[in-house]
This record gives C-alpha cells, sequence and structure tokens, in this order.
C-alpha cells in the first residue's frame, strides 16, 4: 500500500501516543488536529489526509460530536508499527473490519 509523507507521520504519531480529532463547530467547520501527549493545542492535520487513512480502513473514528478520535484499526496499527520504533501501543479499534 503506498502511503504518502503526511499519513505515514499521522499513523507513526498514533502508534507513539498522540490521538486525532475533529473538532466540529456550530457554524459547520470541521478541523481535525493531532494531539500529542505534551501538547494539548495539537497541529491540524488536512481533511484530505484523514479522508485517505479512513477510506484504507487504516483508521477508524467513533462519531461523537463535538470532537470525534480516531483509533488505529488492526491493520493500520500494523502499518503504522513498521514506520517507527516506538514502545508505546496504541489504544486500537478493535470492533472494526479489517479491510
Amino acid at each position: 500500500m503506498r502511503l504518502g509523507d503526511a499519513e505515514k507521520q499521522v499513523l507513526a504519531a498514533l502508534v507513539r501516543g498522540s490521538r486525532l480529532r475533529s473538532h466540529r463547530y456550530l457554524d459547520g467547520a470541521k478541523v481535525y488536529r493531532l494531539h500529542r501527549l505534551d501538547d494539548d493545542a495539537g497541529d491540524e492535520v488536512p481533511a484530505a489526509v484523514v479522508d485517505r487513512l479512513r477510506d484504507r480502513g487504516l483508521i477508524a473514528g467513533n462519531m461523537k460530536f463535538p470532537a470525534a478520535t480516531y483509533l488505529l484499526t488492526a491493520k493500520g496499527e500494523r502499518i503504522a508499527a513498521s514506520l517507527t520504533t516506538s514502545p508505546l501501543r496504541p489504544i486500537l479499534a478493535r470492533f472494526f473490519p479489517d479491510w
């Protein structure tokens, strides 16, 4: 599977313990942010990057409002683990199909 640098960076960050969240606002705006363990504000992630990861079955969201959290699927965790040497184990979305 071919992944771009941005997708690889997000997957590697998730396996190291970061959280990917979509923040929805009352005016309809939606912003994706990658929150590192020591960074409460997070860094913005382009929607296209999140869409590609979700469409490939590498992440799944919990669909909460106003801030959904995206987790690695089993398939996403396997790929993400190959991108980093981090000893951390992320929380996974276990009940989603392994596409």
